[in-house]
């Protein structure tokens, strides 16, 4: 063999070598969206339910705010709706848009609640609801911060698939970008 022939398979190697890191890298950095994707989706399903309880609770004192209680329930069903799409492939874009968005609709749905609501701790307290109100307030925290999570694990994968020459092998594989929440 010559040492053009060596030096050829030699850069062969290392090119192959390469590709197959840069790969499983990729492969690694999806698998980290997926279980940062876990304790966000255990979380909205906690508030979920938590949401549930407050109404079913708030709902008997207060007749006259149905369709405020009504909204915030349909919002909670969009949104365990929107979560059971994303929990099968949470590095997927649109499915995730479609969790924000939803995930808008209740926050939105929330306010507007707040609005018709007593705002004191005593009127809580009075309507059954202040040790609810505080776990939902514990829930929403700790959901902030599994989401920070999730999205500093979509976003190290998103710059790794910007990366040259890495994105040359994730448009090969088909790799593609996935969603913040």
């Amino acid at each position: 063999m010559s040492t053009g022939q060596i030096t050829a398979w030699a850069v062969g190697a290392v090119l192959v070598f390469w590709g197959v890191g840069a790969y499983n890298r990729l492969v690694s950095l999806r698998n980290d969206i997926s279980r940062a994707f876990v304790p966000v989706d255990a979380q909205i399903r906690q508030r979920h339910q938590l949401l549930e309880q407050w109404v079913d609770t708030l709902r008997p004192a207060r007749p006259g705010d149905a369709v405020a209680f009504d909204a915030v329930i349909a919002a909670c069903g969009q949104l365990q709706a929107a979560c059971d799409v994303v929990r099968s492939r949470p590095s997927a874009a649109r499915p995730m848009a479609s969790l924000r968005l939803a995930e808008d609709t209740l926050a939105e749905a929330r306010l507007r609640l707040k609005g018709v609501l007593p705002a004191g701790a005593d009127e809580l307290a009075a309507l059954g609801v202040a040790s609810l109100t505080e776990e939902l307030a514990t829930a929403d925290n700790t959901l902030v911060f599994a989401r920070r999570q999730f999205n500093q694990a979509t976003q190290g994968y998103n710059e790794a698939l910007d990366q040259f020459p890495t994105w040359l092998i994730a448009g090969l594989f088909g790799f593609r970008g996935a969603g913040i929440l």
